[in-house]
């Protein structure tokens, strides 16, 4: 009975570690647009990305390398742009939450267009940006990197 205590105490542990390892960050819904604006599906660019594995992916992404954002305490951040970087979307009355890829994100008359899988890319979704209450990014610590840029 210990050892399955003591495992499970374990796997606790890392979880909460995991959890407090990676930081969110936010940008205001203004900044948003703002960073945003006129990043379309037209101007996306080919990239070719390494899996944790050695997988290669290639796929359309935003051009945007940096994000800038801020901490909870409001103080401005900048982050460089990667594949492993989340975005999640707070919007509507039941504070509903939506989470893409940060590089596989544009804007497209009015809505967010947004891939929410690496492995199977017709996991696209859209989410009207006036809707848009909170926007937080975090940097999943995924081991997905560019291997180069078209």
């Amino acid at each position: 009975m210990e050892k399955k205590e003591l495992k499970l105490k374990t796997v606790i542990g890392g979880f909460f570690f995991f959890l407090s390892s990676c930081t969110t960050y936010f940008i205001p819904v203004d900044s948003f647009k703002e960073q945003f604006a006129g990043i379309d599906s037209a101007s996306l660019k080919q990239v070719k990305v390494r899996g944790p594995v050695g997988e290669i992916y290639n796929y359309p992404a935003n051009p945007i390398t940096t994000i800038h954002c801020v901490d909870k305490q409001g103080n401005p951040h900048v982050l460089v742009n990667k594949p492993s970087i989340e975005i999640r979307f707070t919007r509507g009355q039941n504070n509903k939450k939506t989470i893409f890829y940060f590089d596989r994100v544009y804007l497209s008359d009015g809505f967010i267009i947004g891939a929410q899988s690496r492995f199977i890319s017709s996991m696209m979704g859209s989410i009207p940006l006036n809707q848009v209450t909170k926007i937080e990014v975090q940097d999943g610590k995924k081991n997905f990197r560019y291997d180069s840029v078209d």
